[in-house]
């Protein structure tokens, strides 16, 4: 496994952090994890051609974590013989079909694209096992910031984990999620005394990651 940050910064634009989103490289394949704004301009960044992106993996529906995948199916439906895509699919917390549909509603022909090409799967807030390279396991579940919000562990056949939170409160449900990982990515968005519901600030991801072991 090889963990890429595209972004790692918040709602409020900033010059040196991009919104979230981050890929993660499984034998050469690359899995993407929330779509923030810029994240494809990230990937041509990192060496990453958005056609071979075969997953894409939403915590929830905030623009910093989606408005990037509005870019990603404009792209994709290009006919174009610079633009012979594998198939791919989306995967995300209850809503997600919904949640696609309005934007296509939204954007018309323009994110629409055929069933061969683009699948959509929500996922229940238990394990998940993807057969689609045979080599990695999801894991999904709930966390405290919208009631469809979720986090993800990746487990690879070695047995080595990755969790990411999206943004989430402390919960048990995140420190459950990450026991034993062997790396934590946790939103952290507001500094200690400016606590906000349904995020982190520096202590509480720390006590995540410590009662996570």
């Amino acid at each position: 496994m090889q963990l890429i940050v595209l972004g790692s910064g918040t709602s409020i634009p900033i010059c040196n952090r991009a919104s979230p989103s981050l890929a993660l490289i499984m034998d050469n394949h690359p899995l993407l994890f929330d779509l923030g704004p810029g994240s494809l301009r990230q990937l041509t960044r990192a060496g990453i051609d958005y056609r071979g992106v075969g997953r894409i993996f939403l915590t929830h529906f905030h623009p910093d974590h989606t408005s990037d995948l509005i870019h990603f199916l404009f792209a994709s439906s290009i006919p174009s013989e610079l633009n012979k895509r594998q198939p791919f699919i989306i995967s995300g917390p209850p809503g997600l079909a919904d949640f696609i549909n309005q934007l296509q509603e939204a954007y018309g022909h323009w994110l629409r694209l055929p069933s061969e090409i683009m699948g959509i799967e929500e996922f229940e807030f238990g394990e998940m096992i993807q057969e689609d390279y045979d080599c990695f396991k999801i894991i999904a579940r709930p966390t405290k910031h919208t009631k469809n919000s979720i986090a993800y562990r990746v487990e690879d056949r070695s047995g080595k984990s990755i969790v990411y939170s999206g943004d989430t409160g402390f919960c048990e449900e995140i420190v459950e999620l990450a026991r034993g990982a062997n790396l934590l990515v946790l939103e952290c968005s507001f500094p200690e005394g400016m606590e906000v519901e349904g995020h982190l600030t520096p202590s509480l991801a720390g006590r995540i990651a410590g009662s996570a072991g």
